[in-house]
């Protein structure tokens, strides 16, 4: 559950872009390692599909920008490696800037 005061500073990280400042708050720290710890730092969609892989991360199913109420729900949480995590963002690789800017490479 998310308290009142963090949930308005959550609102305001959003509203000025500086989402980052969750990732690195104590509450988002402690919440992460919890969920990791009830996966076994195992990736979970790797498991699912009768492999194994260390979680390197957690995901939001849900976004914390489309829904800051679950930013710290467990069960909006799901431990991953990097490779299933970009699988989830596939939207994040396209933003990614291209080592070259002209046809000409050297």
């Amino acid at each position: 559950m998310i308290d009142k005061p963090y949930y308005n500073k959550l609102l305001k990280w959003i509203k000025e872009d500086k989402l980052v400042k969750f990732y690195q708050s104590k509450q988002w720290r402690q919440v992460r390692q919890e969920r990791m710890k009830i996966d076994n730092n195992e990736c979970q969609l790797c498991k699912h599909e009768g492999r194994y892989h260390k979680a390197e991360m957690v995901h939001h199913i849900v976004h914390v920008k489309d829904n800051p109420l679950l930013a710290l729900s467990m069960s909006n949480l799901l431990s991953l490696c990097n490779h299933c995590h970009n699988l989830e963002h596939p939207e994040k690789l396209l933003k990614q800037k291209p080592k070259f800017t002209n046809e000409e490479r050297w």
